[in-house]
C-alpha cells in the first residue's frame, strides 16, 4: 500500500476505476483509496495499435476496463494529448498517433462501450496523472512544485504545483506539454522518444532494434549505443533546464518505459540540465512506474487535485 500525509481527509474507501492509455498498451485497474493511501487491487493490460481505425481502436481500450470491473459506475481515462479533458476530444497533432479518434467526441464512445452514463466518464492527461501519482505516492515528502517527464513512445509531461496540473502562464510550455518545446531546430520527440532512439542507432549502425536492446548494448559498452542515449538524454536537460527554472521546480521525475534504463539516463541527462542552465534541487526516476498514473487518476479522482488548472503567476 502506497501511504503519504493525507491528500485530503481520510474518508471512506472508495473503489476507483482508472484506465490508463499509452501510445501502444492500456491499463485498466480498480484502485481503493481513502484520500489518505491508496493501493491497487486489480488490474489488467492489452496492447493496442494506435493506428487502428476508431471502432477497433475503442474497442481495443475499453477492454481491460470490462475485464476488471464489468459493473463499475465510473471509469477514470487518463489520455495522451493534445486533449481537452472537459470536451472529451483530442486532435493528437503532431504525436504520430491516434489519428482516427482525432476531433471525435469521447464521452459516449467510452460511455457505451463500458455500459455507464457519459458524465461519468472522465478525462484527465496521461502524464498529468503519472505526475501526481508520483507527487502524491511516490516519495515521503511531496514537493511543492514538481515537474514529472514520461519518456516512452513520445514526452509526456506534468508541471503541478502542490499536486495541482498549471497549464497556462509565462512558466511552463504551451498547455503544460513539454512535446511542444524545440531543441536543435525541431521538436523535442524528434530528439526524445522511442521513434528517435531507434532512428538514430538505425542511422549510426544500420541495424533497427529496441530501445531495451539499445540499452542492453549500451551496459555491455557499445560505442554506438551509448552515443546514442547520451545525446537523446543530453539534450532532453538542454531543452527541460530553462523551463524548470521558470518553474522555480523543487524536483524532476523522470517516468514512462524508457526511464527503466536510469543508470544510463541520469548521467547525460543531469550535463544537459546544467548546460541548459541548472537542475533542480531533487532529480529522480519515478518510483511508483507504471502504478503511478494509475493511483494518480484515483487520486484526481477523489478530488485531491480536481479544480480547474491554475494559471501560473510566476513571471
Amino acid at each position: 500500500m502506497n501511504e503519504v500525509p493525507s491528500l485530503s481527509p481520510a474518508s471512506a474507501e472508495r473503489r476507483i476505476r482508472v484506465l490508463d492509455v499509452g501510445g501502444s498498451h492500456v491499463t485498466a485497474a480498480i484502485v481503493v483509496t481513502d484520500g489518505r493511501t491508496a493501493r491497487v487491487e486489480s488490474r489488467a493490460d492489452h496492447d493496442i495499435d494506435p493506428h487502428a481505425g476508431r471502432g477497433a481502436l475503442l474497442d481495443d481500450i475499453a477492454r481491460p476496463a470490462l475485464a476488471v470491473d464489468p459493473a463499475a459506475h465510473e471509469c477514470i481515462v487518463a489520455m495522451p494529448g493534445p486533449f481537452d479533458d472537459d470536451t472529451g476530444i483530442g486532435t493528437f497533432a503532431g504525436v504520430a498517433k491516434f489519428a482516427s479518434l482525432a476531433g471525435i467526441p469521447l464521452h459516449p464512445e467510452f460511455a457505451r462501450r463500458l455500459h455507464i452514463g457519459p458524465h461519468n466518464v472522465n478525462f484527465l492527461n496521461d502524464a498529468v496523472a503519472y505526475g501526481i501519482g508520483e507527487w502524491a505516492f511516490g516519495s515521503a515528502q511531496r514537493a511543492h512544485r514538481s515537474v514529472c517527464i514520461t519518456l516512452g513512445t513520445g514526452v509526456g509531461s506534468a508541471f503541478l504545483d502542490a499536486g495541482l496540473p498549471v497549464t497556462d502562464g509565462p512558466s511552463v510550455p504551451p498547455d503544460g506539454y513539454a512535446f511542444r518545446i524545440d531543441v536543435h531546430g525541431g521538436p523535442l520527440e524528434d530528439t526524445v522518444s522511442t521513434r528517435a532512439i531507434m532512428t538514430g542507432f538505425a542511422r549510426r549502425t544500420g541495424i533497427t532494434t529496441t530501445v531495451a536492446e539499445i540499452a542492453a548494448s549500451a551496459r555491455a559498452g557499445d560505442a554506438d549505443a551509448t552515443a546514442v542515449l547520451d545525446h537523446a538524454l543530453h539534450s532532453l536537460g538542454v531543452a527541460l533546464a530553462p523551463w524548470l527554472g521558470r518553474f522555480r521546480a523543487d524536483e524532476l521525475v523522470v517516468g514512462g518505459s524508457i526511464s527503466r534504463s536510469w543508470d544510463l539516463l541520469e548521467p547525460p541527462l543531469r550535463r544537459g540540465l546544467l548546460d541548459g542552465g541548472g537542475a533542480p534541487p531533487l532529480v529522480r526516476r519515478s518510483t511508483l512506474l507504471a502504478d503511478a498514473p494509475l493511483l494518480g487518476a484515483a487520486a484526481w479522482g477523489v478530488g485531491a487535485a480536481h479544480p480547474a488548472s491554475p494559471r501560473d503567476t510566476l513571471a
